[in-house]
């Protein structure tokens, strides 16, 4: 009896052992051969990981250093996955005198290197921005997920979840790919496991899984493969400043110093000045770049080694896995300056191609200038961002087409602006647009004038950079972002049962249909015509509320010289051609190419008010 007892509690003893260390989490979920960077820094999380030793045979990986933090239910682990490591799986131990041991399965893959991933966004591409929950409902069996922080699912508020997915987007990819897009931006698809307002997708719960409402993993992949497969790119958005307070490490924290921490709860200044001011205050620089965006969504600290080497792999990792063509990167004048160069300088290492815009809602030329690469603005350092999302440019565009001429107002805004470019090392890199989910949208802020909508998409479409439309522009869908939830409707016809589907002519009203058409006809010429694209510009001072300016690709025999004229005033106007003879050698006629309208150079050709006239030169 008393040896049948010892036997019992010793099986007991281990069963408790085994409870009491367990590996509950291994992240990057696996890896690939072939890396330009080496270094991989695996990192588990369990039950009381901290005094392990760990041990690996497997040819072409070298461990190098365990490192055990403040919180032992982590454990952080350097291994060198060298030149000659094959794809494979492979065993890790975990051992620890006293304790049973713990081991598990990691593995390597080869990299895809298939023709079509990871091909870049450029100013060839027209990127539509849309928001997958309220895009279209592509599979009804996600839409409410159990044991998630927000279960509700009400069409008829702008905060819950409306249930649109990835499969919603994947079903309306003819449809992108008729209008002329060529670049599909989702707000972020990662899981966000938030109690309220979860759907916009800023508030990261896990980075390494695709929230379960939108798809899976496997799904996202997919729907990146079948993009590709249609001719359209793909760009990611990502969050580098923060995570949510439902992120699965958040209530248990590597370390303390993973999040800045204060003493009581600071929000951000949304000053961006003090990070570029030469005379700012240290605790000015502290609060902008260190407190939380709002309270909801505590603020990693860049400047901690395993938080950087973190975030950096993890979008190697979505890149590598998925095969996406750009980042988008949300907020970014909020973080680390030195840790976002460098984390460029990464990524851009093992995707040569790879496109990386930052968003910079500052109001300055110079200002953005300061956060883009090439330290043109006498920063200190280059932060290799090629481009970033030109908030200057878009007030500019609304003085252009809202205000009235003056010596700095109205058109010559629009010229002023575009007369900065010297200050970027590339401004053909820099995202345009009108609005987007956190903006009152572009047919509202014009007042819903049709004639000034088809002039703003007449400059969106011919101006230098990287044209960005937000999802509904097409069909004239509008409201003001106060609140913000207004300006995120849900797209009609996206839904079973929708009275209206304006994904087809038939579902439009007559209206609708002609600007679905304009900004069919004129992206798709954009998309044909390589002056439009990759073209020079050149610009001339405004005169009588006029602007003039030209792109051109000399010597590109499959490009088609274009000229643009923007009326910018209330009453009509003729335009005499002479003053623009640098640019009109050897042509004689100029065509509409919305309506194939000639105009001889040899007379005045004659724009209506608050109109842009996009012509061919022939």
């Amino acid at each position: 009896m008393k040896k049948l007892f010892l036997i019992l509690f010793l099986f007991l003893s281990v069963q408790t052992i085994h409870a009491q260390n367990r590996l509950d989490r291994i992240e990057p979920l696996f890896w690939w051969t072939g890396m330009k960077n080496t270094n991989l820094q695996l990192m588990l999380h369990g039950k009381d990981l901290s005094g392990y030793t760990l041990k690996v045979n497997y040819p072409g990986v070298k461990l190098v250093k365990t490192h055990p933090v403040e919180n032992p239910d982590y454990l952080f682990v350097d291994l060198d996955i060298q030149s000659e490591a094959k794809a494979g799986k492979f065993v890790i131990n975990l051992e620890q005198k006293g304790k049973s041991g713990l081991k598990f399965t990691y593995e390597l893959k080869n990299r895809d290197n298939a023709a079509g991933r990871i091909q870049g966004v450029t100013n060839k591409d027209f990127i539509y921005l849309l928001m997958p929950d309220r895009f279209s409902n592509g599979d009804p069996s996600n839409d409410v997920v159990k044991g998630m922080r927000e279960t509700t699912l009400n069409r008829d508020s702008m905060y819950y979840r409306h249930g649109g997915d990835i499969q919603g987007v994947v079903n309306h990819l003819d449809y992108l790919q008729q209008l002329g897009v060529t670049t599909i931006w989702m707000t972020p698809e990662i899981e966000n496991d938030m109690a309220n307002a979860s759907y916009h997708g800023y508030a990261v719960t896990d980075h390494y899984r695709i929230d379960p409402r939108y798809g899976t993993n496997e799904s996202y992949k997919n729907y990146v493969e079948k993009a590709h497969a249609k001719g359209l790119k793909v760009i990611k958005d990502i969050v580098h400043n923060h995570i949510g307070t439902g992120h699965w490490m958040y209530n248990s924290l590597p370390m303390k110093d993973w999040l800045n921490q204060w003493s009581e709860f600071t929000q951000t200044s949304y000053r961006d000045e003090p990070v570029m001011d030469p005379h700012t205050s240290e605790a000015d620089r502290k609060k902008m770049l260190d407190g939380w965006f709002v309270s909801s969504m505590p603020d990693l600290n860049e400047r901690n080694p395993f938080v950087q080497q973190y975030l950096i792999q993890n979008h190697i990792w979505w890149i590598e896995y998925a095969g996406i063509d750009g980042l988008r990167l949300d907020t970014y004048a909020y973080n680390e300056p030195e840790f976002m160069a460098d984390w460029a300088k990464r990524l851009q290492a093992e995707f040569p191609k790879l496109s990386i815009f930052g968003e910079t809602l500052v109001n300055s030329v110079p200002a953005q200038a300061f956060f883009t690469q090439g330290n043109t603005v006498n920063r200190g350092f280059d932060t290799h961002l090629p481009g970033i999302t030109d908030n200057v440019l878009k007030a500019s565009l609304f003085e252009a087409l809202n205000g009235k001429s003056g010596w700095v107002d109205g058109v010559f805004r629009l010229y002023n602006t575009i007369s900065q470019d010297f200050l970027y090392q590339d401004a053909d890199k820099n995202v345009i647009y009108f609005d987007n989910h956190d903006m009152s949208r572009f047919y509202s802020v014009i007042g819903e004038d049709y004639h000034k909508y088809k002039s703003g998409i007449a400059l969106l479409l011919t101006l230098r950079g990287i044209p960005q439309m937000y999802y509904g522009t097409e069909i004239l869908m509008k409201n003001y972002s106060d609140p913000d939830g207004l300006v995120r409707s849900d797209f009609p016809g996206g839904w079973k049962g929708d009275k209206e589907n304006k994904f087809t002519p038939a579902g439009r009203n007559t209206q609708e249909q002609d600007a679905w058409t304009y900004v069919s006809k004129l992206a798709n010429y954009r998309k044909n015509n390589p002056a439009l694209q990759t073209g020079k510009m050149m610009q001339f001072v405004p005169e009588d509320g006029m602007y003039v300016y030209f792109r051109y690709a000399d010597g590109n025999k499959d490009a088609k010289d274009v000229m643009v004229i923007l009326n910018g005033d209330s009453t009509a106007k003729t335009l005499n051609t002479k003053r623009f003879s640098e640019r009109l050698v050897n042509k004689t006629i100029l065509k509409d190419v919305i309506n194939n309208t000639e105009f001889k150079l040899d007379q005045p050709i004659a724009v209506p008010a608050k109109t842009t006239l996009v012509l061919e030169l022939n």
